[in-house]
């Protein structure tokens, strides 16, 4: 859209009513228009209905934007396709409709700007793209509130920029002037100076000029004049513009990124990785809307969500938590049975021993340790799980002083469950050599018996996870144990 030629001859005798006016009046006329009588419509009035279906009804691509919207993914609520605007409102609700009028005639009017320099459109569709996701943003984090509230927010954070969209999508002298001044700031500082010489106003300002004299929302004009407001809709608009402008930089701030993400996880009471989770469908979603609404042209400039991407990535190398499997277990002990009969020799069964017992039982990590030949120490000799190889170095057990757990284990043959060991009844059998290698949250303990007599000791944990034990995994572990000595005792032929 080519602006008008008229401009007052000195910057600083503009100022929000100007911009406000020429934007309303010259720029975007029919944009501002269709907003005005959207906005108006009382959404349970029958007529409501009629006005709406007229107001778009001789716009052919407005028309098509709808429906295909009306039929995506984000909007449809059902097998049949929508093929009317009159049965798409019956269907979706007017709140829905009315959310998607406005998107798509907003989108239509920006992306058809004409006459724009390269430098200015790219800067608006950098713009608008930001706006959209973190409409959808907003909208996703309160799922959990009335249809109604999403779309109210929804729209709120779209037009949370207009007054800067409007701007650019003049194309005018003063457009192409600030944006060469605003390529030459320094900082985000200087760039706010600039513009108010430019504009005499700022464009939150020019936003709030145009929210109320279009008569927006009482969402989005409190958004924009109280944006630390701490309602659920306010906080999610401030909020998801500015994850938004966040991963729009060229250089995110992953500290600046992390201190949104957790004031974010904290409004919506969950974990920052499951809020990284949302975003990225969220994101992925945003892809598939902006399709709809035929602004294809706005996908290279989304916000990137690959910070939190990287994140997941992390977490996903991070080893996963290892529970309880029955189905593991089961497998596991069949083939112990499998060894029994076959007579299967010392490493096959103490491997798949430990493997049932790491997988099956579901501990971070466990071993064997077998008896020196004076049997004074025990030593690691086949170990499975996380640190396997610190453990397998280092996990070497004293057995002479006066008391020691794996000595009492020893001596009577038995499984040992230490479920606390700081507790008073196995604080006099932990010495501090014995602390600094077992877990603090507990252990167990199981003999291993060849011909009567003990060999080793079969030992498991969850250090890295520091997650208690209970003695359901107990059960399974001395399970475990008992059939491994008896695979033992049948490979020697007894």
């Amino acid at each position: 859209m080519k602006s008008t030629n008229q401009t007052l001859s000195h910057p600083k005798s503009k100022g929000i009513d100007y911009w406000t006016k020429r934007i309303s009046d010259q720029e975007m006329p029919a944009l501002c228009s269709t907003v005005k009588t959207l906005e108006k419509l009382e959404k349970d009035d029958v007529s409501s209905l009629s006005i709406l279906g007229k107001s778009v009804m001789h716009d052919n691509a407005l028309t098509s934007r709808i429906l295909r919207v009306a039929n995506s993914a984000t909007y449809s609520k059902g097998n049949s396709q929508i093929t009317t605007v009159s049965r798409a409102t019956v269907m979706l609700g007017f709140d829905n409709i009315r959310s998607i009028c406005i998107t798509a005639k907003l989108l239509s009017s920006l992306l058809e700007s004409d006459g724009l320099t390269p430098n200015v459109y790219q800067r608006l569709l950098k713009l608008m793209a930001r706006a959209f996701q973190a409409a959808m943003l907003a909208k996703m984090m309160l799922r959990e509130h009335e249809e109604e509230l999403q779309e109210e927010v929804f729209i709120a954070s779209l037009l949370y920029h207009l007054g800067e969209s409007a701007f650019w999508s003049t194309g005018s002298e003063e457009a192409i002037a600030l944006d060469t001044s605003i390529s030459q700031c320094c900082d985000a500082k200087e760039e706010k100076t600039v513009i108010r010489e430019n504009l005499g106003t700022s464009f939150n300002m020019l936003s709030q000029g145009i929210a109320r004299a279009w008569g927006l929302g009482e969402v989005l004009q409190k958004a924009l004049s109280s944006p630390d407001a701490r309602t659920p809709e306010i906080r999610s608009i401030f909020l998801a513009n500015e994850i938004c402008e966040i991963l729009s930089q060229s250089t995110p701030s992953p500290s600046e990124l992390q201190h949104r993400l957790q004031q974010t996880a904290t409004m919506l009471d969950i974990e920052v990785d499951e809020l990284k989770g949302r975003m990225i469908r969220c994101s992925k979603a945003t892809k598939k809307l902006a399709e709809a609404y035929g602004a294809k042209v706005l996908l290279e400039y989304l916000p990137n969500p690959k910070l939190l991407t990287k994140d997941l990535e992390v977490e996903k190398d991070k080893p996963a938590l290892r529970v309880p499997n029955m189905a593991e277990q089961l497998k596991k002990l069949r083939a112990l049975t499998d060894c029994a009969v076959t007579k299967a020799d010392f490493n096959q069964v103490i491997t798949i021993t430990l493997e049932g017992i790491l997988l099956g039982v579901g501990v971070d990590r466990c071993g064997v340790l077998l008896l020196s030949p004076n049997r004074k120490q025990l030593q690691p000799r086949i170990v499975l799980g996380d640190g396997a190889e610190q453990m397998k170095n280092e996990f070497i057990i004293s057995l002479e002083q006066k008391k020691c757990l794996f000595s009492e284990s020893i001596e009577l043959k038995q499984s040992m469950f230490v479920d606390e060991p700081d507790s008073a009844k196995w604080r006099l059998y932990m010495d501090d050599d014995l602390k600094s290698k077992v877990s603090s949250k507990g252990f167990m303990l199981a003999p291993l018996i060849v011909e009567k007599k003990v060999i080793g000791m079969i030992y498991a944990d969850r250090a890295s996870s520091a997650r208690s034990l209970g003695l359901p995994e107990f059960d399974n572990f001395t399970h475990f144990s008992n059939l491994a000595n008896l695979c033992l005792t049948a490979a020697l032929g007894h």
